[in-house]
Protein backbone atom coordinates (compact mmCIF):
# COMPACT_ATOMS: atom_id res chain seq x y z
CA UNK A 1 0.00 0.00 0.00
CA UNK A 2 2.69 2.46 0.65
CA UNK A 3 4.28 1.19 -2.93
CA UNK A 4 1.47 2.42 -4.06
CA UNK A 5 0.98 5.54 -3.20
CA UNK A 6 4.88 6.39 -3.76
CA UNK A 7 4.24 6.00 -6.91
CA UNK A 8 1.08 7.89 -7.07
CA UNK A 9 2.89 10.49 -5.82
CA UNK A 10 5.70 10.26 -8.04
CA UNK A 11 3.24 10.48 -11.34
CA UNK A 12 1.47 13.56 -9.84
CA UNK A 13 4.67 15.47 -9.37
CA UNK A 14 5.53 14.75 -12.90
CA UNK A 15 2.75 16.01 -13.94
CA UNK A 16 2.62 18.93 -12.51
CA UNK A 17 6.24 19.43 -13.35
CA UNK A 18 5.01 18.74 -17.32
CA UNK A 19 2.23 21.66 -16.53
CA UNK A 20 5.15 24.31 -15.38
CA UNK A 21 7.38 23.60 -17.92
CA UNK A 22 4.33 23.46 -20.93
CA UNK A 23 3.60 27.33 -18.78
CA UNK A 24 7.17 28.07 -19.44
CA UNK A 25 7.23 27.31 -22.84
CA UNK A 26 3.99 28.91 -23.86
CA UNK A 27 5.55 32.12 -21.75
CA UNK A 28 8.96 31.92 -22.79
CA UNK A 29 9.54 29.72 -26.18
CA UNK A 30 9.36 31.74 -28.74
CA UNK A 31 12.21 33.49 -27.14
CA UNK A 32 14.16 30.31 -26.29
CA UNK A 33 13.95 29.68 -29.98
CA UNK A 34 14.80 33.47 -31.15
CA UNK A 35 18.43 33.00 -28.88
CA UNK A 36 18.95 29.97 -30.66
CA UNK A 37 18.36 30.68 -34.04
CA UNK A 38 20.65 34.02 -33.39
CA UNK A 39 23.40 31.50 -31.84
CA UNK A 40 23.40 29.51 -34.36
CA UNK A 41 23.48 32.89 -36.56
CA UNK A 42 26.38 34.07 -34.80
CA UNK A 43 28.62 30.99 -34.63
CA UNK A 44 27.82 30.71 -38.64
CA UNK A 45 29.05 34.38 -39.39
CA UNK A 46 31.82 34.14 -37.16
CA UNK A 47 32.88 30.91 -39.21
CA UNK A 48 32.31 32.65 -42.37
CA UNK A 49 33.97 36.17 -41.21
CA UNK A 50 37.11 33.86 -40.22
CA UNK A 51 37.37 32.28 -44.05
CA UNK A 52 36.86 35.75 -45.29
CA UNK A 53 39.75 36.95 -43.98
CA UNK A 54 41.61 33.55 -43.85
CA UNK A 55 41.26 34.18 -47.90
CA UNK A 56 41.70 37.69 -48.12
CA UNK A 57 45.56 37.18 -45.78
CA UNK A 58 46.36 34.10 -48.68
CA UNK A 59 45.58 36.84 -51.49
CA UNK A 60 47.70 39.71 -50.25
CA UNK A 61 50.22 37.08 -48.98
CA UNK A 62 50.37 36.04 -53.11
CA UNK A 63 50.22 38.95 -54.30
CA UNK A 64 53.37 40.61 -51.66
CA UNK A 65 55.20 37.33 -53.46
CA UNK A 66 54.32 38.48 -56.37
CA UNK A 67 55.57 42.53 -56.12
CA UNK A 68 58.46 41.42 -54.13
CA UNK A 69 59.43 39.00 -57.77
CA UNK A 70 58.96 41.88 -59.48
CA UNK A 71 61.22 44.57 -57.64
CA UNK A 72 64.07 41.57 -57.86
CA UNK A 73 63.73 42.01 -62.10
CA UNK A 74 63.99 45.02 -61.91
CA UNK A 75 60.15 45.44 -62.81
CA UNK A 76 60.06 48.46 -60.55
CA UNK A 77 56.75 50.56 -61.69
CA UNK A 78 54.88 47.22 -62.15
CA UNK A 79 56.21 46.50 -58.21
CA UNK A 80 55.25 50.10 -57.11
CA UNK A 81 51.52 49.72 -58.66
CA UNK A 82 50.97 46.23 -56.53
CA UNK A 83 52.56 47.28 -54.17
CA UNK A 84 50.19 50.43 -53.56
CA UNK A 85 47.13 48.27 -54.25
CA UNK A 86 48.06 45.85 -51.61
CA UNK A 87 48.29 48.75 -49.13
CA UNK A 88 44.69 50.34 -50.22
CA UNK A 89 43.07 46.97 -49.79
CA UNK A 90 44.84 44.22 -47.81
CA UNK A 91 44.31 43.67 -44.25
CA UNK A 92 45.53 45.62 -41.84
CA UNK A 93 49.12 43.73 -41.68
CA UNK A 94 49.55 42.80 -44.91
CA UNK A 95 48.63 46.66 -46.05
CA UNK A 96 51.56 47.58 -43.46
CA UNK A 97 54.04 45.52 -44.79
CA UNK A 98 53.56 46.86 -48.45
CA UNK A 99 53.88 50.40 -47.08
CA UNK A 100 56.91 49.40 -45.47
CA UNK A 101 58.10 47.91 -48.65
CA UNK A 102 56.91 51.53 -50.54
CA UNK A 103 58.80 53.25 -47.54
CA UNK A 104 62.29 51.37 -48.64
CA UNK A 105 61.94 51.82 -52.31
CA UNK A 106 61.88 55.53 -51.62
CA UNK A 107 65.25 55.46 -49.00
CA UNK A 108 66.95 53.61 -51.87
CA UNK A 109 65.92 55.75 -54.71
CA UNK A 110 67.78 58.39 -52.71
CA UNK A 111 64.69 60.43 -51.39
CA UNK A 112 65.29 60.26 -47.51
CA UNK A 113 62.88 62.80 -46.38
CA UNK A 114 60.04 61.35 -47.97
CA UNK A 115 61.01 57.42 -46.92
CA UNK A 116 61.64 58.83 -43.01
CA UNK A 117 58.23 60.41 -43.30
CA UNK A 118 56.68 57.24 -44.64
CA UNK A 119 58.04 55.14 -41.83
CA UNK A 120 57.03 57.42 -39.17
CA UNK A 121 53.64 57.69 -40.32
CA UNK A 122 53.77 53.65 -40.49
CA UNK A 123 54.73 53.92 -36.68
CA UNK A 124 52.00 55.84 -35.52
CA UNK A 125 49.28 54.16 -37.41
CA UNK A 126 46.34 52.91 -35.21
CA UNK A 127 45.85 49.02 -35.56
CA UNK A 128 49.63 48.22 -36.68
CA UNK A 129 51.45 45.85 -35.07
CA UNK A 130 53.56 46.28 -32.59
CA UNK A 131 56.44 44.55 -33.99
CA UNK A 132 55.97 46.46 -37.58
CA UNK A 133 55.34 49.82 -35.55
CA UNK A 134 58.80 49.66 -34.16
CA UNK A 135 60.63 49.05 -36.89
CA UNK A 136 59.65 50.86 -38.65
CA UNK A 137 59.88 53.91 -36.23
CA UNK A 138 63.52 52.60 -36.07
CA UNK A 139 64.35 53.12 -40.04
CA UNK A 140 62.86 56.25 -39.29
CA UNK A 141 65.38 57.09 -36.88
CA UNK A 142 68.31 55.77 -39.04
CA UNK A 143 67.35 57.75 -41.48
CA UNK A 144 67.30 61.14 -38.99
CA UNK A 145 70.28 60.18 -37.76
CA UNK A 146 72.09 63.46 -39.61
CA UNK A 147 69.45 65.95 -39.25
CA UNK A 148 68.28 65.12 -35.60
CA UNK A 149 69.31 66.24 -32.27
CA UNK A 150 70.41 64.23 -29.72
CA UNK A 151 67.24 64.57 -27.49
CA UNK A 152 65.16 63.42 -30.76
CA UNK A 153 67.33 60.75 -31.40
CA UNK A 154 66.80 59.73 -27.52
CA UNK A 155 62.72 60.10 -27.54
CA UNK A 156 62.56 57.73 -31.21
CA UNK A 157 65.06 55.13 -29.66
CA UNK A 158 64.55 54.89 -25.73
CA UNK A 159 61.20 52.76 -25.89
CA UNK A 160 62.88 50.91 -28.40
CA UNK A 161 66.04 50.13 -26.94
CA UNK A 162 64.28 48.33 -23.56
CA UNK A 163 64.73 45.13 -22.78
CA UNK A 164 62.57 42.77 -23.99
CA UNK A 165 61.92 45.00 -27.16
CA UNK A 166 62.67 42.97 -30.40
CA UNK A 167 64.97 45.98 -31.90
CA UNK A 168 66.63 46.16 -28.84
CA UNK A 169 70.07 46.00 -29.71
CA UNK A 170 69.68 47.80 -32.99
CA UNK A 171 68.15 50.41 -31.13
CA UNK A 172 71.24 50.77 -28.46
CA UNK A 173 73.54 50.48 -31.42
CA UNK A 174 71.75 53.72 -32.98
CA UNK A 175 71.94 55.08 -29.52
CA UNK A 176 75.43 55.17 -29.22
CA UNK A 177 76.28 56.43 -32.92
CA UNK A 178 73.84 59.31 -31.68
CA UNK A 179 75.10 59.98 -28.74
CA UNK A 180 78.61 59.62 -30.54
CA UNK A 181 77.62 61.79 -33.22
CA UNK A 182 76.45 64.77 -30.57
CA UNK A 183 79.71 64.45 -28.67
CA UNK A 184 78.33 62.63 -26.26
CA UNK A 185 80.65 60.15 -25.49
CA UNK A 186 79.90 59.31 -22.00
CA UNK A 187 76.64 58.03 -23.44
CA UNK A 188 77.62 56.56 -26.27
CA UNK A 189 80.54 54.63 -24.40
CA UNK A 190 77.50 53.27 -22.12
CA UNK A 191 75.54 51.74 -24.81
CA UNK A 192 78.41 50.23 -26.35
CA UNK A 193 79.85 48.58 -23.04
CA UNK A 194 75.46 47.59 -22.52
CA UNK A 195 75.80 45.60 -26.13
CA UNK A 196 78.76 44.18 -24.89
CA UNK A 197 77.74 42.93 -21.90
CA UNK A 198 74.28 41.48 -23.19
CA UNK A 199 74.70 37.73 -23.93
CA UNK A 200 72.02 38.02 -26.51
CA UNK A 201 73.42 41.06 -28.26
CA UNK A 202 73.99 39.39 -32.00
CA UNK A 203 77.87 39.01 -33.29
CA UNK A 204 77.86 41.42 -35.64
CA UNK A 205 76.12 44.49 -34.52
CA UNK A 206 78.53 43.23 -30.95
CA UNK A 207 82.23 43.48 -33.03
CA UNK A 208 81.02 47.03 -34.32
CA UNK A 209 80.36 47.63 -31.35
CA UNK A 210 83.72 46.60 -29.64
CA UNK A 211 85.33 48.64 -32.63
CA UNK A 212 83.56 51.97 -32.05
CA UNK A 213 84.92 51.58 -28.21
CA UNK A 214 88.20 50.70 -29.14
CA UNK A 215 88.10 54.53 -31.51
CA UNK A 216 86.38 56.42 -28.36
CA UNK A 217 89.35 54.92 -26.32
CA UNK A 218 91.92 56.08 -29.32
CA UNK A 219 90.59 59.16 -29.88
CA UNK A 220 90.67 60.05 -25.63
CA UNK A 221 94.09 58.95 -25.74
CA UNK A 222 95.59 60.79 -28.78
CA UNK A 223 92.63 63.86 -27.91
CA UNK A 224 91.19 63.69 -31.59
CA UNK A 225 87.85 64.09 -32.35
CA UNK A 226 85.91 60.44 -32.07
CA UNK A 227 83.49 60.75 -34.77
CA UNK A 228 80.37 58.60 -35.65
CA UNK A 229 80.18 59.87 -39.56
CA UNK A 230 82.54 57.49 -41.43
CA UNK A 231 81.06 54.59 -39.34
CA UNK A 232 77.67 54.93 -39.85
CA UNK A 233 78.12 53.25 -43.06
CA UNK A 234 79.53 50.05 -41.58
CA UNK A 235 76.58 50.02 -38.82
CA UNK A 236 73.28 48.53 -40.02
CA UNK A 237 70.97 49.00 -36.99
CA UNK A 238 68.05 48.37 -39.20
CA UNK A 239 68.78 44.47 -40.33
CA UNK A 240 66.21 42.36 -39.54
CA UNK A 241 68.53 39.47 -39.39
CA UNK A 242 70.31 42.04 -35.98
CA UNK A 243 67.38 41.56 -33.55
Amino acid sequence: MVDQRDSLAREIDEELRREQLLKLWDAYGTYVIVAAVLIIAGIGGYKFYEHRRATAAEAAGAKLAIAAREAAQDKKAESQKALEDIAKTAPTNYGVLARLRLAAAEREAGKTAEAAAAYEAIAKGSGVDALLADYAQLQAAVLRLDSANWTDMQNRLTPLAADGNAWRFSARELLGLAAQKAGKLDEARTEYQRLLSDRGTPPSIAERARIMLAMLTEAELTGAPASAGQDKAQAKPADKKSK
